[in-house]
């Protein structure tokens, strides 16, 4: 019987030091989260821990980092602020339950109407959104938080050349703290970003009156924990699975979110979903299995709890540098250089992605804005390949009109303007041999057509019809028969 591949020494270590590498970078942004939610920076850090484990075990997508999150965070934060931190750990558990048995509903089946042009703005959109966010740091400090991250980036991005042993973002985290320590510099640290946590997170249920009043104030908030987290945490699947070519069990990754969501709120977390940029960390450090997803939440309990201190005098400057190069490596640099080669079309998709979810600072609103455009610039270009051509029998009495393409409620409107109801002999054939019927509309524009015929005493005969176009057919003419 073989062993598990991360049983193997050198893939057991670079999981190891991979999970270190998010871990570190998991605390800034814990804390970071936790206060856009409007809640003790403890909070995050105790979600992230939990979730990160939680997932390991119950997630489809090995590799992938989840944790607390800035979109979660956004969606949560109003109800911390009005009703206090126990109905957030509610509508988080709430949330998981949603999830759960969205996932089983398969929900995960509907990422294969995200187009590729949606994809390619969400990547875009993260990495930008990542970068900004470093921008903070960067901002009113003193001026050797500059030359602090630029060391870091050289070694993140030049190491790799000489060595691939060890994660270069570790290697930097790991140098620049030491050159600060050494020389005494007094620069922004982990510690200058919030209280770390001294002890374990304890189970506990949500102290909220459990009657429908408290139902109905939750539920919205748990709804797009819902919809937001597994939106994020699919595409962010769908991404992984493109950059290490293995698939992975969306089914499973959704209802194992749904479950590291229930254990994040009774153990006193604030929620979240597939972190993007910390899985980058972990995917380009090398590691491929859960095994790193689980160590990067229990190092980060070890490093906030036991040892504290240590973390505290990480140079945030360090961190910076782990992060930008997480935004550069997640941008979609080909998307850029062969923009002017991409259709109209899919160049409009993919940049009205990229603008509603950083106008918004919400992933899942930018994803809907593009999959909306997507969807109407697909409609107004399928609703110009129907074609009608006519031709006339030898003896003048009949005219056959041939009819091809999809017909729906875009294209039937074309269709009631292609027929010369005024000229036509009177036997007319609609031959829809080369066409698919899609919905009612297209069936009602036919009775239409025929209708108006009829009225000038002339008689239609459709035909051609077979499959399911035939059946809609059918169960439509019943209908609007009825409705006469």
């Amino acid at each position: 019987m073989s062993r598990p591949a991360w049983l193997h020494p050198s893939v057991a270590r670079t999981e190891v030091l991979a999970g270190l590498v998010v871990a570190l970078a998991l605390i800034p942004e814990a804390i970071s989260f936790s206060i856009l939610a409007g809640v003790d920076p403890r909070v995050g850090l105790y979600s992230s821990f939990v979730m990160a484990v939680v997932i390991a075990f119950t997630g489809g997508r090995p590799a992938m980092i989840t944790a607390a999150t800035g979109a979660i965070a956004l969606v949560v934060a109003p109800l911390a602020l009005e009703y206090g931190v126990e109905y957030l750990f509610a509508a988080v558990v709430l949330g998981g339950v949603f999830q759960v048995v969205l996932g089983l509903l398969g929900f995960a089946k509907l990422m294969r109407f995200i187009p590729r042009s949606v994809m390619v703005g969400f990547v875009n959109a993260l990495a930008i959104l990542i970068f900004t966010a470093q921008l903070t740091h960067l901002v009113d400090v003193p001026w050797l938080v500059y030359p602090l991250a630029a060391v870091g980036l050289a070694i993140i991005f030049g190491l790799p050349r000489l060595t691939s042993a060890v994660p270069a973002p570790l290697v930097a985290i790991v140098l620049v703290t030491g050159a600060v320590v050494a020389a005494g510099w007094e620069v922004p640290t982990v510690g200058d970003q919030g209280a770390l946590p001294d002890t374990l997170p304890f189970f506990g249920i949500p102290a909220v009156p459990f009657t429908l009043e408290t139902l109905a104030i939750i539920t919205p908030f748990a709804l797009g924990v819902a919809f937001v987290g597994l939106m994020e945490s699919l595409m962010t699947a769908k991404l992984v699975d493109d950059i290490t070519d293995t698939p992975s069990n969306k089914t499973r990754e959704s209802w194992g979110q749904g479950t590291a969501n229930i254990a994040s709120g009774l153990f006193g977390g604030m929620g979240g979903c597939a972190m993007i940029g910390q899985t980058m960390i972990n995917v380009k450090s090398g590691a491929r299995t859960r095994l790193s997803t689980f160590l990067a939440g229990a190092l980060l309990l070890v490093l906030v709890v036991a040892l504290g201190d240590v973390v505290g005098i990480i140079p945030m400057a360090a961190l910076v540098a782990v992060m930008v190069f997480v935004s550069i490596a997640t941008f979609d640099w080909h998307s850029l250089r062969t923009i002017h080669r991409m259709p109209y079309s899919e160049t409009a998709v993919m940049l009205t992605t990229v603008a509603g979810t950083l106008i918004t600072h919400n992933l899942a609103i930018g994803v809907g804005a593009g999959v909306l455009v997507a969807c109407v610039l697909f409609a107004r270009r399928v609703a110009h390949l129907v074609e009608v051509t006519s031709v006339t029998d030898p003896d003048g009495d009949t005219r056959v009109y041939q009819v091809s393409g999809a017909l729906f409620f875009a294209s039937s409107n074309d269709l009631y303007t292609q027929f010369d109801y005024a000229g036509d002999p009177t036997n007319v054939v609609i031959d829809l041999t080369h066409a698919h019927v899609w919905d009612a509309s297209t069936v009602a524009a036919l009775d239409a057509i025929t209708h108006k015929y009829e009225l000038r005493g002339k008689q239609v005969q459709v035909v051609g019809l077979t499959g399911h176009s035939a059946d809609r057919y059918d169960r439509h003419t019943g209908q609007l028969a009825g409705a006469h």
